[in-house]
């Protein structure tokens, strides 16, 4: 059983989902017996729990009743090439699933998407790849079919003077 997003839940619920944790019985709606169950439990949530204990938002008892084996997952920007991994995972779907012949990346759109930070995580670059498998008209998907920013690679200033300088150094 998924909870997604337990560290949202009212008090009142915690109290009911501690007693369920515990005795590991139900009840159904209007029901006067309990159904004992045996299910796992995978909870989820995108904010910070200890913090939630300390403000008295969240049950200490209930965090650690849950908090058997703890699995962090870092959001998107910060695991490395996964997004990489990702969209063309997505772009492979979404081509078969709408009908599209499958496109590639182009070297921007790969460097558009390792630089990008990413604030809804991986439901954000899935949308992103969907629309750009619907609308992009090349072969390839483009940082503007992302809708991502790109410049291009900043190179530092340098003086022409200093360009001589090495131009010479190198031909000589």
């Amino acid at each position: 059983m998924l909870l997604d997003e337990v560290g949202e839940i009212t008090p009142a619920v915690q109290v009911k989902l501690l007693r369920f944790l515990q005795d590991h019985q139900l009840e159904r709606i209007g029901g006067r017996e309990a159904i004992p169950v045996d299910v796992r439990i995978l909870a989820a949530t995108n904010g910070d729990l200890q913090a939630a204990i300390a403000t008295g938002r969240f049950r200490e008892d209930l965090f650690y009743r849950l908090s058997v084996v703890e699995i962090l997952v870092p959001p998107l920007r910060e695991r490395g090439d996964d997004v990489l991994l990702l969209a063309r995972a997505f772009a492979g779907r979404y081509a078969k699933e709408l009908g599209r012949r499958p496109k590639g990346f182009s070297d921007e759109a790969v460097e558009a998407m390792r630089e990008s930070s990413w604030p809804g995580n991986v439901r954000e670059l899935e949308n992103r790849i969907k629309r750009a498998v619907l609308m992009a008209e090349g072969p390839v998907i483009q940082p503007a079919d992302l809708e991502l920013p790109w410049q291009g690679p900043v190179r530092p200033a340098v003086r022409l003077k200093d360009a001589r300088a090495q131009v010479d150094k190198e031909l000589i």
